[in-house]
């Protein structure tokens, strides 16, 4: 049986301050940093004595989610860019309302790029794919991914067994802080125990 948890980094400075996430490499706030804490300590608990693997992506924000719950659980955070965020090109430092003002193309379709030098949300299902597949082939029975909203949402996707072109269809977001349990058993069928639970912050 496999265990795959996937945490959404807590809250950013970007959450606070109207600029864009993406690639851009905001870290946590104080409060990000005591959910982070708060996710590590209920974690440890739950997988106390467990074989645990702890995968992150390599952005400021993610990094310091995962190395605060690491601490917890006694393990060292493997930083993986295909973990990143989906890169949303020349707005990266910019704020959200520069992105309303300046968007390059509206997202229509997954081959669809807010701007020229960014990331399609198919760009991104590709990137993400091949970790995907490693991490639901591998005999790691105890999996703990840190990540980010939109590329979490396109790991939903894949774990339910949609097609990227579905992504306009179905879109199982969740909020900064949100824990995710997914279990695939002996007979390979695809579990969810709970989805964005928000307890785990408090």
């Amino acid at each position: 049986m496999k265990h795959i948890i996937t945490v959404q980094h807590t809250q950013s400075v970007h959450h606070t301050n109207g600029m864009v996430g993406s690639w851009t490499d905001w870290d946590l706030t104080e409060l990000g940093k005591a959910q982070a804490d708060n996710i590590g300590k209920k974690l440890g608990d739950e997988l106390a004595g467990k074989d645990v693997v702890l995968y992150s992506s390599d952005l400021k924000r993610a990094k310091q989610t995962a190395e605060a719950i690491s601490k917890h659980l006694g393990v060292n955070p493997i930083f993986r860019q295909e973990l990143r965020e989906r890169n949303l090109g020349k707005c990266c430092g910019k704020s959200v309302q520069w992105l309303r003002d300046n968007i390059e193309c509206p997202e229509k379709t997954v081959d669809d790029r807010l701007f020229s030098d960014g990331e399609s949300r198919r760009d991104a299902w590709n990137r993400l794919w091949p970790f995907f597949k490693d991490i639901i082939e591998s005999d790691e029975e105890y999996v703990i991914i840190v990540s980010h909203g939109d590329l979490l949402s396109i790991w939903n996707a894949m774990y339910i067994g949609l097609s990227v072109e579905s992504y306009y269809q179905v879109d199982i977001h969740g909020p900064a802080g949100g824990l995710s349990h997914m279990i695939i058993g002996d007979d390979k069928k695809r579990r969810i125990r709970h989805i964005n639970d928000m307890s785990y912050i408090l």
